[in-house]
């Protein structure tokens, strides 16, 4: 299903039928909401998942376990690579992606369970990996920050990437484990354009409230980087000199980029959306983006899909690393959270901890 209009609050405007299903729906003109132009009301469902964290085997990631407090995300990015994941569930990538939300709610008991156990080797644990941890509804569910205040307790290291300046609200946990060098903040800015990110991130932090957030992590000594992430060619690869120039006037200490990828349905997505948004450079950026895929409009392999390849895809990589350099941010892969305070608690005391003084004793 395609669609030539918008929905208002949304990212998507449509529900693309599900590559796994093999009964699709067929409105009648007016019936659906996208073409009524109606934003979908966000529904909750209960995920009942027995285990929370996930493993990773992918060498382009700096992390093997992470943890998605939700499946789905409010945020509706248009762009974003995880949507065709709600179509596991019998969802749609489109709409459905971004109003009907599963929330993990037994995640911080999961955590503590995963962490007790003598099998789990401390290290990094990647908050999320795949949906934002800080979408609009943590700010009332708070699964992302019980899940910190676990990580905080058993002093486990954790790496957190986000569209919202609601992690700020989270500062007395990163604080507790900056107390031993355990944590690191990513904030995503695609552009400095609010007009731009308000059409690809509908429900997502302002670029200005995400620089603000930089700014309050870093003045609070919080190890805080920015992502440029995705770079779209022909739509906002020319905004990286001005993101990482503000990136760095924020106080972010490093950053990174990943060019745009769309597998499965979200080519048709994003191709509408472009048609409905962007027309004069729908066929630009499809074509730029085919040139750095090797022809498609995605490259699944290692070691390419975050990055892309030919002629197009290294200038994108000489721009970013030339701005990064001149402003003077880190890149790369830095020093990651240190595993080296972690903690199991148990009702017995070790030989090391500092008995109470007599006069607390009852």
């Amino acid at each position: 299903m395609s669609s030539s209009g918008f929905v208002r609050g949304r990212g998507a405007a449509a529900n693309p039928r599900n590559r796994f299903e093999r009964i699709d729906i067929d409105f009648e003109p007016g019936e659906s909401t996208a073409e009524r132009g109606d934003a979908p009301k966000t529904e909750l469902f209960r995920d009942d998942s027995k285990t929370i964290l996930s493993r990773n085997d992918s060498p382009d990631l700096g992390f093997q376990y992470s943890l998605n407090p939700y499946r789905g995300c409010e945020h509706g990015c248009i762009y974003c690579y995880a949507r065709p994941t709600h179509e596991y569930l019998g969802f749609s990538a489109g709409l459905d992606f971004e109003s009907r939300i599963l929330v993990k709610e037994r995640a911080p008991e999961l955590l503590r369970q995963a962490l007790l156990s003598p099998r789990w080797t401390p290290q990094v644990i990647m908050l999320s990996g795949v949906t934002d941890p800080y979408q609009p509804i943590e700010r009332r569910l708070r699964v992302t920050r019980r899940c910190l205040e676990i990580l905080a307790e058993f002093r486990n290291p954790v790496a957190i990437v986000t569209k919202n300046h609601l992690v700020t609200r989270d500062l007395d946990l990163l604080l507790e484990l900056n107390r031993f060098q355990a944590c690191g903040v990513y904030l995503s800015i695609t552009s400095v354009s609010p007009s731009l990110s308000a059409r690809m991130e509908p429900r997502a932090s302002s670029p200005r409230r995400r620089l603000d957030g930089v700014r309050e992590l870093s003045e609070a000594g919080i190890p805080c980087g920015v992502m440029a992430a995705p770079i779209i060619p022909g739509l906002n690869d020319d905004q990286i000199p001005a993101i990482l120039e503000a990136a760095a006037e924020a106080g972010a200490r490093r950053a990174g980029y990943i060019l745009m990828r769309l597998p499965h349905g979200l080519r048709e997505l994003f191709a509408d959306w472009l048609g409905t948004h962007f027309p004069d450079r729908r066929d630009r950026v499809l074509n730029r983006l085919r040139e750095a895929r090797g022809g498609d409009l995605n490259d699944p392999r290692f070691h390419h899909r975050m990055k892309g390849g030919g002629e197009y895809a290294e200038q994108i990589g000489r721009l970013f690393e030339t701005s990064r350099r001149r402003v003077g941010l880190e890149g790369g892969r830095t020093k990651s959270p240190s595993a080296a305070a972690f903690r199991r608690r148990t009702a017995q005391r070790t030989l090391f901890e500092t008995p109470p003084s007599p006069a607390a004793r009852p």
